[in-house]
């Protein structure tokens, strides 16, 4: 009986991505003492880890650039759109490659004067038709299914930049997790612009909130703003703003 609610709590956990310990509560009509101990049974497994007042499923999978393109897209232009207006004249910029910062581009005046590093392919295509950008680029090996670019190298690189402001994707966040995400290729370059940038803006839409995916390349408490496009949970408004991180809601 027991082994089948554990598999059972397993597979809803799994579905929902994200449920508190007083849901399974009244869903198994068992005690909360009783759901800590199949949580902890069930965070031994893979994917699966134990967060403030309940538990997360760990997504592992990306999914094609396309279809995560099509995905929420005006929300995504508009949190692009917000994003770019924290851009000013002569600064130095990191544009992440993902498919809500793909836009910030888009939204920036055409004669704007703007030193742009990036290892996104569609960003560097853009940048690269804008007059007045200095365009700086970097990574070896062409990611496919993030249209990046990556490598060791890269990330030698990106050490030697003084960045003003750096614009991140992340497949999820949460408060335990930070910015996590779902592709391990990108960690590396991640975690070195967050480290060598003056002030980190995270781009996530508010359906990624309370979320892990494989991968923390930030802690919250490392970055310095994020842009959403909706109202996020109310201990999420709370952490940012006990670690004066600034929230923009589009």
């Amino acid at each position: 009986m027991k082994s089948k609610r554990i598999h059972e709590m397993e597979q809803y956990i799994k579905q929902k991505k994200h449920v508190s310990l007083d849901e399974l509560c009244e869903l198994f009509k068992v005690s909360k003492n009783t759901v800590r101990k199949d949580v902890n049974e069930i965070v031994k497994l893979d994917y699966y880890e134990k967060v403030y007042g309940g538990v997360e499923f760990i997504e592992t999978f990306l999914p094609p650039f396309e279809e995560r393109n099509q995905q929420a897209l005006n929300g995504k232009k508009n949190i692009a759109k917000r994003a770019a207006d924290e851009i000013k004249e002569n600064d130095i910029i990191f544009i992440d490659s993902g498919t809500t910062t793909q836009f910030i581009t888009d939204f920036l005046p055409e004669e704007i004067r703007l030193t742009i590093i990036t290892n996104s392919l569609i960003v560097i295509n853009k940048a690269a038709l804008m007059p007045n950008v200095k365009l700086i680029i970097f990574g070896e090996t062409y990611h496919k299914n993030t249209h990046s670019f990556i490598g060791a190298v890269a990330t030698d690189i990106l050490k030697k930049y003084n960045i003003h402001k750096a614009f991140m994707a992340a497949s999820a966040v949460s408060i335990v997790s930070g910015l996590s995400n779902s592709d391990n290729q990108e960690y590396e370059i991640k975690s070195a612009v967050v480290s060598k940038s003056r002030k980190t803006y995270a781009l996530v839409g508010s359906e990624k909130m309370g979320k892990s995916a494989l991968v923390t390349y930030a802690h919250l408490d490392e970055i310095d703003g994020i842009i959403t496009d909706q109202f996020i949970p109310e201990e999420y408004e709370l952490f940012l703003r006990d670690y004066n991180i600034d929230l923009f809601i589009c």
